[in-house]
């Protein structure tokens, strides 16, 4: 597999250097440029144009823009921003020449923290990372969201879900006993661990990573195939840390809130010679919970290192670790299939149990500008993570099982696992702008390769036993839920290493047909390799393979297109159609054993991008279709023409269809006031499944060589939401900062978050004789935050779910969390 993926690297870079002399040369010339603050730092994402032209960028991090693809001239340079006075500057360029011109402006960078122009600044012209290449959003056939720093600092975010339902089109969907990876659907699908990315490569979510220093969290909505390879449908998820910084400075916090939440935190950066330097984040968190018993005690640290060896490369190291120690809890269970309130504090779990996760990230990431067209970019990831698990699982009193027990009482059996999971990436990415005539390309061209090792362990308990129950709880009489308070011995008796191997290569091409129209199109290939595992006895040595039809490895490959038409009538309004696929894994066998193929999942959308009032607000809607015409369901007949009563020998011939609405606004209308809402609607449902079907087969006995039995198939009721998806969705977050007066400083804002109607608990069947799912009302709640700014030092507080809002998410089957209930949170920094 390395030998392989190896030479398919090789031969892509020599074809790109074989074509990068040829595709470079160029007789365009370009402007460069510096613009720093007042107190010589880099003023980032300020806007730079060319005066009567359509040519506009942004500065980066850095504060550095370069302006491309100019013929020899005159120019005048105008640079923007919210609250920046706007400034002019003449510069005169030869051919095939570049030039620079550099802006010093009047603002501090404190001033311009103030007025929020980092975190509010409209999305649509700002490149994102995920995208792989420095295209703006207003460019790309597809909706983007970027939550910035402004705004995760603002709402004294802790988790992904704080920072995420800021994010229209992704829904919170709980976590597996409140200690795993946070579960979300995006526009009906769930995103799994392969959706989740940190600074562009893949990364686990579990132990639930830190967000409270986060620089920001892009969110590419929709089929991301293209650029990453087997993902699912709804959308990919970039955490992007914080850089290093060439000039020294930091910050130090200190926040508090209910239940004992104490977390302090520092971020020192500064450089260490003229070509290097550093940044170090470290936090430390310890909280109790409103559920009873509940604790997490939590230390990220996150260090990393800029080397710029010259003006064209440079090298970033980046790392992190986190401890993550939580209580599991699944909350307060069902009875009957429905949600009994028993207190929204109640904890049910064994009181033993743990949840202890260790991640340790490394990057390194190096970039390389052979001139102003033309950039190469290479990345390796190595990622460990380790958990240490002991609980009991979910509980449910369900009087309609075959194995009834009495009214209210539900079983807590325990699962005891320890897996440590390696994960590597590598990537490299050539992109760069040529000119076929008068037509101008933004083209990338990549390849990347993922491999994962997983060893979990296997368990029995006390000495023999395979299952073991802690002990049944009766949810309805609170003086059961300690149970005995023994925790059983648990030995680890077997060991199963699972590894995975996925490749991939991929062009994207950005087609600037006029300054108007454009197109981009794009086609990537993936390879998957999912070798059959290996469990080692550790009683006997004896190691044995998984077995499976064609005893061997199973490989996937599919080809992933995207196809989009962007036309903007004016330099401030895209509008554009597209259509991209993806493929998504599927478990199980087809009627002759063989591991089942990939469905293809079909995405269109449409959608148009606005900026409003020079760029104070912009405005984004989108609709969509996602078809998957290739959903795997249970086999009606198995290889030799009988029927099939085995649910893991499926077919790839029900459909499932996802319709939806996406809008979202952002916005800075006057200076200090900066505001985020959106909107998204989903219906994502079967459309074609099983029909119920009832046959007789031969069944012979001892007694009755004759005897039949009954098969009944049938799949799940079509027109029924997915469980898990979200009808509606909507949020509003706005703040204000008073700029002048006796209350200059002060800020105040307020937050409001609605969540639809949903479905917990199982989709129902055909055949089934009761319902199972359980459904979940609507809900909003709001928070209120006030703050002041003094100087260097800044106070912000405030108070969560403001009405008490009494609500639960549900998350797999029947593990039911209620909401938190009305919280304070407090944070106190100072920045040096």
């Amino acid at each position: 597999m390395t030998k392989k993926f190896t030479h398919l690297l090789g031969i892509v870079v020599v074809l790109l250097f074989a074509s990068l002399d040829l595709m470079a040369q160029t007789k365009t010339g370009s402007i460069n440029g510096y613009i720093k603050t007042s107190d010589g730092k880099p003023a980032a994402y300020v806007s730079v144009g060319l005066k009567n032209m359509n040519k506009t960028t942004q500065t980066d991090e850095s504060g550095s823009f370069t302006i491309k693809n100019l013929p020899a001239g005159t120019y005048v340079v105008k640079i923007s921003a919210v609250g920046v006075k706007a400034q002019e500057g003449q510069i005169s360029i030869a051919e095939g020449a570049s030039a620079t011109l550099d802006f010093s402006i009047s603002e501090s960078a404190s001033q311009l923290d103030e007025v929020s122009v980092n975190g509010y600044k409209t999305p649509n012209k700002k490149p994102v990372n995920l995208g792989k290449i420095a295209i703006a959003p207003i460019d790309l056939p597809q909706a983007v969201q970027v939550i910035g720093n402004q705004v995760i600092t603002d709402q004294q975010a802790n988790r992904l879900s704080d920072v995420l339902k800021n994010v229209n089109g992704v829904a919170f969907g709980e976590n597996r006993g409140s200690v795993s990876g946070e579960t979300f659907f995006a526009r009906g699908y769930s995103l799994g661990t392969n959706n989740v990315f940190k600074n562009g490569a893949r990364a686990t979510s579990g132990g639930m990573p830190e967000v409270s220093t986060l620089e920001s969290i892009e969110v590419l909505k929709g089929s991301a195939a293209l650029l990453y390879g087997g993902v699912t449908g709804g959308a990919v998820v970039n955490l992007v840390t914080k850089r290093p910084k060439f000039e020294y400075g930091g910050e130090v916090s200190m926040r508090g809130g209910s239940y004992d939440m104490y977390k302090p935190t520092g971020d020192v950066y500064g450089p260490i010679t003229k070509n290097l330097a550093f940044r170090l984040i470290g936090n430390y968190e310890d909280a109790a919970s409103f559920r009873n018993t509940v604790n997490s005690n939590r230390i990220y640290v996150n260090p990393s290192l800029l080397y710029k060896i010259n003006e064209k490369t440079d090298i970033l190291l980046q790392g992190d670790y986190l401890k993550s120690d939580m209580t599991p809890d699944f909350g307060i269970g069902t009875v009957n299939n429905q949600i009994i309130d028993i207190g929204r504090s109640a904890f049910v779990n064994a009181p033993w149990a743990y949840n202890n996760t260790n991640t340790v990230t490394s990057q390194l990431n190096v970039n390389h500008k052979f001139n102003d067209n033309w950039k190469l970019n290479v990345l390796a990831n190595l990622q460990s993570y380790n958990r240490n698990y002991f609980s009991a699982e979910r509980p449910f009193a369900d009087q309609l099982a075959a194995t009834a027990l009495p009214y209210g009482i539900a079983q807590r059996n325990v699962t005891r696992s320890k897996t440590k999971e390696f994960t590597y990436n590598q990537q490299i990415n050539l992109n760069g702008s040529f000119k076929t005539g008068n037509v101008t390309h933004t083209l990338l061209v990549g390849a990347d390769a993922d491999q994962s090792r997983t060893t979990s362990g296997g368990f029995v308990f006390n000495n023999n036993l395979t299952a073991f129950n802690y002990g049944n709880v009766n949810l309805l009489d609170p003086t059961t839920y300690y149970g005995s308070g023994i925790e059983p011995i648990a030995t680890m008796t077997t060991q199963t290493f699972a590894p995975l191997y996925r490749m991939g290569t991929f062009v994207q091409d950005l087609v600037s047909i006029t300054e108007k129209f454009k197109i981009l199109a794009g086609i990537r290939y993936t390879f998957q390799k999912t070798p059959r595992t290996v469990s080692t006895n550790l009683v006997t040595g004896v190691q044995t393979l998984s077995v499976n039809s064609l005893d061997k490895s199973k490989t996937e490959n599919a080809f992933s297109p995207k196809f989009g038409l962007i036309y903007q009538p004016l330099k401030t309004t895209s509008l554009y159609v597209s259509y991209a696929n993806n493929f998504i894994q599927n478990t199980g066998t087809d009627i002759n054993l063989a591991p089942l193929d990939p469905s293809t999942v079909d995405q269109y959308e449409a959608g148009i991008k606005n900026d409003l009032f020079k760029g104070r607000l912009s405005a984004n809607l989108t609709v969509y279709r996602i078809a998957n015409n290739k959903f795997a369901q249970q086999a009606l007949l198995n290889a030799q023409g009988a029927p099939n009563g085995d649910a893991n020998i499926k077919e790839l011939n029900g459909k499932t269809l996802s319709d939806g609405l996406e809008l979202d606004i952002t916005g800075t209308i006057v200076k200090g006031l900066n505001f985020i809402a959106g909107y998204s609607y989903n219906f994502i449902r079967y459309t074609e499944t099983r029909d119920k079907t009832v046959y007789t087969v031969p069944n012979p006995t001892t007694a009755n060589p004759n005897a039949t039995r009954t098969v009944t198939l049938g799949g799940v009721v079509e027109g029924q939401r997915l469980v898990g998806s979200t009808k509606n969705t909507a949020n509003g977050t706005l703040f204000y900062t008073f700029q002048e007066g006796g209350i200059k400083g002060l800020k105040l804002g307020a937050s409001a978050y609605y969540t639809g109607a949903r479905n917990g608990g199982y989709n129902d069947t055909k055949i089934q004789n009761y319902s199972r799912l359980i459904p979940l009302s609507a809900f909003t709640t709001f928070d209120f935050s006030a703050g002041y700014n003094w100087k260097k030092i800044s106070l912000l507080a405030k108070v969560a779910n403001i009405t008490n809002e009494l609500n639960y998410f549900v998350h797999e089957n029947y593990s039911v969390n209620p909401i938190p209930p009305r919280q304070f949170v407090t944070t106190l920094s100072y920045r040096f």
